[in-house]
């Protein structure tokens, strides 16, 4: 599959915009003039973790400043507000695995009443459903089947950047360099226990960290037959790498704009038409370009909490966001976080009380996930 792009290298000019122009057309012909985003409320759990990615900034260590598990009562008091301002989707996002490095984060685990932070993570979910109208998307990292089976009840989606499948990358010196939950094989077993478990799901590339032309090709295609096998993926994000101070990768040279260009054309190529092609609007000036490389989605949008894996760009508003997607001939349009495909199929894919909130939320209003794929 991949041997029609590799050759590619990095294009520039006409060639490009004649790569783009194919990626629009296909997604044109399958999506139609709709660019949709999810309105959500971002919820960061906790920011230990036991890797070190050498371009993260979010990951604290215990006795850092700001290293945290959030309380219940501040997870509800984000919620609730989110809730205020009409978002239905609650990003969940956490640090893998820290209490099997730090004895220190597993006893606070236990003052809280939980062994394990997917314990506390379901406890959450649980909540989120029963006591509001918003519906949990978990970004939990890699999971075994157990955890799957644990946390599919209180979650409409979950998601894991697979990031990229090249070992290179592991190696002292390189982004993933003592990253345990990094290593490819575990990132695509979780692909592989999502789609046996019939988790609607979200993963994706980040472009940009060392990696070749040919290895993000092959990452691409890794997602591929992952869904082939199962129909599970929802969403791809191509998300480009943001250097950041005081971490290992500050001085690493970010991937230019005719680069993330180029991913998402191909990408968009690559894919299975049936999986929406994402990308953030809030780590480029330059986002609206890829409505041009045949993206149909922005991903989640917050009205109210910010960026917390990359706080220094900021979200677009979403009223001066539907103005410059107008502006292109696209129509901005809310979705929720499962896309239509299956909420169709809700026996497969969703537990009856998120298929019922789900239709709750369709009734009420008129989201653009009705009409896609």
């Amino acid at each position: 599959m991949i041997d029609e792009f590799v050759e590619l290298d990095l294009l520039s000019g006409s060639m490009l915009d004649s790569l783009c122009e194919r990626a629009a057309e296909r997604r044109d012909a399958n999506w139609g003039k709709n660019i949709t985003y999810s309105r959500k409320v971002f919820v960061p759990l906790t920011n230990y973790c036991r890797d070190e990615c050498g371009y993260c900034t979010f990951v604290k260590r215990p006795g850092d400043p700001g290293a945290k598990i959030m309380t219940p009562e501040e997870v509800m008091k984000v919620v609730n507000r989110g809730a205020e301002l009409n978002a239905k989707e609650v990003l969940f996002s956490l640090g893998e695995k820290p209490e099997i490095r730090y004895e220190s984060v597993r006893n606070e685990l236990r003052s809280m009443g939980f062994s394990r932070l997917v314990d506390y993570l379901y406890t959450m979910c649980e909540r989120v459903l029963s006591e509001t109208s918003l519906l949990p998307h978990i970004n939990a990292g890699t999971m075994n089947d157990e955890e799957f089976e644990l946390l599919k009840p209180v979650c409409a989606s979950m998601g894991m950047m697979l990031e990229n499948t090249s070992r290179r990358l592991l190696k002292q010196g390189n982004a993933h360099y003592r990253c345990p939950d990094k290593t490819p094989i575990q990132r695509l077993r979780t692909l592989e226990r999502a789609g046996k478990n019939n988790v609607p799901f979200t993963t994706g590339l980040l472009i940009g960290i060392g990696e070749t032309w040919q290895e993000r090709l092959e990452t691409l295609e890794a997602i591929i037959e992952v869904h082939k096998r199962y129909g599970h993926i929802q969403e791809v994000i191509v998300q480009n790498f943001r250097a950041k101070p005081n971490t290992p990768m500050e001085n690493s040279p970010e991937p230019s704009h005719d680069d993330m260009r180029q991913t998402l054309a191909v990408a968009r190529l690559m894919l299975p038409i049936e999986i929406s092609l994402q990308a953030p609007p809030n780590l480029s000036e330059k986002y609206l370009d890829y409505i041009d490389c045949g993206i149909n989605d922005w991903g989640g949008i917050s009205p109210l909490t910010a960026d917390y894996i990359n706080p220094e760009c900021a979200w677009p508003q979403i009223e001066s966001l539907q103005a410059e997607v107008n502006s292109k001939g696209y129509k901005l349009g809310e979705r929720l976080t499962v896309y239509s495909r299956f909420i169709a199929d809700p026996g497969r894919y969703l537990e009856p009380t998120i298929a019922s909130r789900l239709d709750e939320l369709i009734a009420s209003q008129d989201y653009q996930s009705r009409s896609i794929p």
